[in-house]
């Protein structure tokens, strides 16, 4: 079964549930609870406080962005045990196969801004960074799928457009490698219509890239779905849930992409269709809580 990569971070991740509603938190979290475990970081971070967030907004807004510049204010807000570990990391590598140990101190920074920090910008840099060094197929792939996964849930945009770039370089240089990775090309094109950009390009470019694949394998469901995503992006909703229906029909206990289908049809006006998809849920659901939720946006529908 083709579980979607970005719902199982979620409960991991816990920044990343606070722009979601309610339904959206419970919903995710049941088909989590289906998974054998956590995709991603495997803690649960707790949230920070609105002026921490709020500093962070202004801060990425005004560099616009740069990584380095970022990275360095942050450091300096950490316990002096935290600024000399960084500081004794980055003394670490010594003569001898420099390569091997730069990749290891890249992985060992990119686990305490992960871990100690709940910084993601610094895990997913430092984790490019190895990525990039080591340079291989399955590195770069690790690198940019992560990247991918948080991706749909960046609230401020500097730093989702950074981001969205970052995991558009590792695609191309694992699609440097392996030409024929249809998995790279469609995580390619997302990170397109996620906001990455070259000259001359834009979630469009995306959306071709991904729509060659699924034109030459009309089961890729990874294709299918960011297809999907595009049309939302993009405001064709008629053929986002066109996409997503394929989606739901090849996995009819998927309910990531059931709420997207009931979800889209109700941001389209199609509340028959809305109600049909959240009745899907609420057939497949035993989460009371849930129930509650998904009967009273029905009703709501109903009205």
């Amino acid at each position: 079964m083709f579980l979607f990569p970005y719902a199982f971070i979620l409960l991991a991740l816990r920044p990343l549930i606070w722009a979601m509603n309610k339904l959206q938190i419970i919903l995710i979290s049941t088909a989590l609870a289906l998974a054998a475990g956590l995709y991603f970081f495997g803690v649960t971070i707790p949230k920070k406080k609105e002026g921490e967030e709020q500093a962070k907004a202004q801060t990425l807004h005004q560099q616009g962005f740069d990584v380095d510049h970022y990275l360095q204010d942050e450091t300096k807000k950490l316990p002096l045990s935290g600024q000399q570990f960084i500081t004794s990391l980055e003394n670490e590598v010594k003569r001898g196969d420099v390569k091997d140990q730069q990749i290891a101190v890249y992985k060992q920074q990119a686990a305490f801004w992960r871990d100690s920090v709940d910084n993601p910008i610094g895990y997913f840099h430092f984790t490019e960074m190895a990525a990039s060094l080591e340079n291989s197929e399955k590195s770069l792939t690790f690198a940019a799928h992560s990247i991918l996964r948080y991706l749909p849930y960046v609230e401020h945009p500097e730093e989702k457009t950074w981001l969205a770039n970052q995991g558009r370089e590792l695609f191309e240089k694992a699609l440097l490698i392996q030409p024929s990775n249809d998995s790279s090309t469609v995580g390619l094109g997302a990170c397109y219509i996620y906001g990455a950009s070259t000259e001359g390009s834009g979630p469009m470019q995306g959306i071709l890239k991904i729509r060659g694949v699924a034109e030459r394998d009309s089961s890729n469901i990874f294709a299918q779905y960011m297809l999907g995503i595009g049309g939302v992006v993009s405001g064709q909703l008629d053929k986002a849930v066109q996409r997503f229906e394929i989606v739901a029909k090849a996995e009819p206990d998927n309910l990531e992409v059931l709420f997207k289908l009931a979800e889209t049809y109700e941001n389209m006006g199609d509340k028959p269709n809305a109600i049909k998809w959240y009745s899907a849920i609420l057939a497949k659901s035993n989460i009371p809580q849930m129930k509650k939720e998904l009967q009273q946006r029905i009703e709501l529908l109903k009205k």
